[in-house]
This record gives C-alpha cells, structure tokens and sequence, in this order.
C-alpha cells in the first residue's frame, strides 16, 4: 500500500525540467541543467528518470520543449535497452553458473580419473614388441607399440582414437572403457609419447585408417606428456603461420606428416642415386670440405681461418674427384657444397646436398647420354617402390616420368627462342650472345617448353675457367645445364680441360694463381685423357620431382642468407 502511495504521489508531483543541448551538451559531464545540459535525451532519462520535463536545443533558436512523440520513442528506446542489459546480467549469471558447475564436474572427474589405476591382465598372451611399419605382418597378434600421438579424437564417454606415429609409419589405436577414463587419457595431447598394447585387427570393408587396420588395445602408459594451451602443438605450428617463424620452429615442424613425406622421399631417391652408381661401378669417395682453392668463382667462397692460413668451405668436390680418375676410375660423391651468394630466390641455399661424378674417356655426347640415363634411372626405381611411389602421389599428384630422349637446345638456340617468344631483360631489351641467361627467362623458357632441356654449348667466358672448348666451334664450350619445368637449373656439367697448355692459360684469363691448383694441373701432366662430369643439386632434383615451391623445403635445416639456426 505504501509503495502504490509513493507511485501515486511521484505521478502527482511537478516533473523536474532537464535540459539537453545535442550541439554542446555532454552527457559524461552534464547534469541536465541549463548550464551543463545533457547531449541526448536519453542520457537524461537514464539519469533523471521518465517523469521529467524535457527542454531540448537542436540550434541557434534554443531551448524548446521536446515533442511527445520524440520523448515518446526516447522512453520506448531506453525500456529496451534495459530489458536487454537486464537479459544480459541473466546471462552472465548463467554462464558463471556454468562454468562453476563444469570446474566442480571436472575436478570430480579428475579426481576420479586419478583413482583409476590401469594393470595388465597377466591371462592375455605375452606381446610382441614392433615397430608400426611391422603391423600388417603382426595381425592377429598381440603387439606392444610405442610413438607419439599424432592424432586424437574422443568418441562418447567411453571410446578415444589415437593415431600414433613411429617414424616408421602411422597406426590408430583404440582405447575403450576405462582406458580412456584414466587422469592420463582425459588429459593426453598431442605430441606426448605413449606405449600401447593391444591386438592388430584389419579394419572391416566400408572403414579407413592407415595400414588398413587398427590396434585394439587393452593396456597403455605414458611415457612423456607434451604441453597443452596456449603451449601446445597444434599452437605452435600452423600452416599459415609465417615461414620464418616455421623455420624457427623446424625441429617441430618436421613432425608433420608433409615434412616428413618429404625427408623419407629425400632419403629413398639418395638410395636410388647410390644404386645407379653402384650399377655402373662407380666407386664412391669422401673429399675434402676444407679447401684453399675456388671452383665456381671467388665471389661466392666461406672464407675462414685455417690454423691461420686462408682457407674456404668447398663449393664443389669436382677437382678433386678428378684426381681419383687414374687410381680409381669413375667416381662420385654426395657431399655437402657451400656458396655465399646473398640471394633469397627460392632455388638458392647456402649449404646443399650436392652429388658429383667424373668420369675417364668419354665423349661429350657420352656425357649426355649418361645424364639422361641417371635421372630416368632414379625416377623409375623410385617410382617402383610402393611406399615412396606413394609419397609422390601424396606430395606431387600430377608427377608423370619425363620421355626419353630429353630436348637438345644448344645456347644461341636459347637466344634465338628468347627472341622469338619476346622474353626480355628488365629493360625491355633482347638478350644477346655471350651474356649469361638469369634465373627467371630461363625458367619461362623451360616452363613454355615444358619438358626437360640439355642446354648446352654454353660461351666460355660465361662459364667456369676448367671448361672444355668446342673443337667445332672455340667460342663454346662443351658444357651443359639440365633444366627442368618449375625449378630451372637442376644439374651442370661439361667435358674438363685436358691440354696442360691450355690449362694453364685458362688460369691466367680468369686471373688465377696456378700454384696452390699443382695437384690439379698434375692430373694433365701424368697421363692427360678426355674425361668430364656434373654435379647434381639433390634439394633442386626433389623440389621437381615432389612439386615443392622452394628447395628450403627439401632440407632438414635449411641454410640461406641470414638462416643459420636452429
């Protein structure tokens, strides 16, 4: 009764007058009077209450009183604003409320999860230690396998998938029951190692899981738990994350299933090199990567000091390798190659796997015919091999083996095509004979031919001083690049100087000291034959042949222009 009294008596009671001013008002600091007016008309509602009288200024004229239907839809604005904020406050409360009852609910799950303590069941038959790669020949059997989750996924309250990884493959593991309700289970990442056993059952017609089967497991432990939150995997490495960060992170990326897909092709097309070497009898050799003699030009040397003598990280093992020739024959290597050109193009790396071969008494044609016959022979045995023919098809579905034989084109036909398909340099000009072709032309050349190119015949001022001279024609030399769509320059090679004579001019023109190259002039000296050789860029090979766009992708830790670490 007293409240309906007070209601009555405000209605009845005189409305005070506030003032709003929507051109100087202010409704942070105003108090609705004359001289600190409001700036809107419901800022005075929210302040003074409905029962006001308003007096509004829009211009110059002043105050006047406000319209019913303005106050109208001003009061009609300011009840919906407070049932909205009043439905928002029921909805915070609720959410509170939630999360209070999901934070007890987990504590009393993780409690419970804690009195779970896991035993094997000594009736089941001993298991068999294996690795992944081993499970379609241990189906049916009771097993004991160890890796990383790589995936997982929670089905109910009473299923978990994992699917682990080795590094010899992937297997998904099913965990039932109160397997998965362990502290654990209910707390597993990615990432964390684990032991798991089980039986291996191949899965029923209509289902998929790598291997085509999956292990049931009956027991399990952790073995390393990794970091969830804001710590965990997946929030650290991400695909569009930026490459430098990616790179800072490689040691995690690696674990990923394209990176390793990459890393294990990488490895079975060096088994596939060494194969065909061990085919023709090559004898393999390990030289020096501590030099003090150049190969590729001063310009792009690692200099050091060595015991305080200058000396420079090698750029190529080919000089040495041709010492081998007399004692051992053909020969090759796969070593490491250093140049220190400042470039950030995508085909580039400081540090690369580079394979080199040299060989006695053969001819220039010989020395084609013998490159043609490596990359074929490696693409095919690669492809012959059911796991890696697989991790081409996953990382380059496209990929179709290159038809034999590959395109002739000698240099002035570079020039002339160029010209022909007006593919210029930066400054709209043509390019002419005895300039160097740069990266991007040639590989709009090889791109628009689409097919591997032996280009050949190259100027010899363009080329390394040690070059073989055409004898038809004394401006080239017999020399050439492999070139393939996508990539660019895959592999140089070229028939070597045998004339000690011509040698020795040869480092004269290029401005070299022949003393500290005795042992390589030596081999000219003491039963000098016609003999040449290549070296092979492995990252630039696998960027092809996996369709990757840089090489920084084909190596385990990539090295380049300001890239030393990790």
């Amino acid at each position: 009764m007293a409240t309906q009294t007070a209601d009555a008596a405000q209605k009845l009671s005189p409305a005070e007058t506030v003032f709003v001013d929507e051109v100087e008002g202010c409704d942070v600091k105003g108090n609705g009077t004359e001289a600190t007016p409001f700036k809107t008309v419901l800022k005075a509602i929210e302040a003074k209450g409905e029962n006001i009288k308003v007096q509004i200024k829009k211009d110059a004229e002043g105050y006047k009183d406000i319209s019913g239907a303005a106050l109208k839809k001003a009061k009609k604005t300011f009840a919906e604003q407070q049932k909205k904020a009043k439905k928002q406050q029921e909805q915070l409360k609720k959410q509170e409320e939630d999360s209070q009852k999901k934070a007890e609910e987990e504590a009393k799950a993780i409690a419970n999860a804690k009195s779970i303590i896991l035993t094997q069941d000594e009736s089941l038959p001993a298991a068999q230690k294996i690795k992944i790669r081993e499970a379609t020949e241990s189906r049916g059997k009771r097993v004991k396998v160890s890796g990383w989750v790589h995936r997982l996924r929670v089905q109910g309250k009473d299923m978990m998938f994992i699917v682990l990884r080795d590094g010899s493959g992937y297997l998904q593991c099913v965990l039932t029951g109160k397997l998965c309700h362990t502290y654990d289970a209910i707390t597993l990442t990615n990432e964390s190692t684990i032991t798991v056993w089980g039986v291996v059952n191949e899965l029923p017609e209509g289902k998929s899981a790598p291997g085509n089967h999956e292990l049931v497991a009956d027991y399990w432990e952790l073995v390393g738990k990794a970091p969830g939150g804001d710590d965990a995997f997946n929030n650290k490495v991400t695909p569009d994350a930026d490459p430098s960060y990616l790179l800072d992170n490689r040691h995690l990326v690696l674990r990923g299933e394209t990176a390793s897909a990459v890393l294990r092709a990488r490895a079975e097309v060096i088994k596939a090199f060494r194969g065909f070497y061990d085919q023709e009898q090559f004898t393999e050799v390990t030289p020096p990567c501590m030099v003090q003699t150049q190969v590729e030009g001063g310009s792009t040397l690692f200099e050091f000091n060595y015991y305080g003598e200058k000396a420079y990280l090698t750029q190529s093992s080919q000089l040495y390798l041709e010492t081998c020739l007399p004692a051992l024959g053909d020969v090759f290597c796969l070593a490491e190659s250093y140049r220190a050109e400042k470039s950030h193009t995508r085909r580039h790396l400081s540090e690369y796997s580079h394979l080199e071969a040299e060989m006695a008494f053969i001819t220039f044609d010989e020395l084609l015919e013998h490159l043609e016959d490596l990359m074929c022979y490696v693409i095919d045995q690669t492809l012959a091999d059911k796991k890696t023919a697989e991790l081409v098809k996953q990382l380059n579905p496209d990929f179709k083996k290159p038809e034999r034989p590959f395109m002739r084109m000698k240099y002035a036909d570079a020039i002339t095509y160029l010209k022909e398909n007006d593919i210029k340099k930066e400054d709209g000009s043509f390019y002419e004979f005895g300039e160097d072709i740069p990266e991007a032309p040639e590989r709009a050349m090889t791109d628009k031919i689409g097919r591997p190119i032996f280009l050949t015949h190259f100027p010899h001022e363009i080329k390394a001083f040690y070059m073989q001279k055409d004898p038809k024609d004394r401006r080239v030399t017999e020399s050439v690049d492999v070139l393939m769509p996508g990539v660019g320059e895959i592999v140089g090679g070229s028939m070597r100087m045998d004339v000690r004579e011509e040698l020795l001019e040869a480092y004269n023109t290029a401005g070299i000291d022949p003393t500290p190259y005795y042992w390589y002039t030596d081999q000219r000296k003491y039963g000098t034959t016609p003999h040449g050789g290549y070296g092979l860029g492995v990252e630039r090979f696998l960027a092809w042949l996996l369709n990757r766009y840089t090489v920084r992708d084909c190596s385990l830790y990539p090295r380049f222009t300001g890239r030393c670490t990790p």
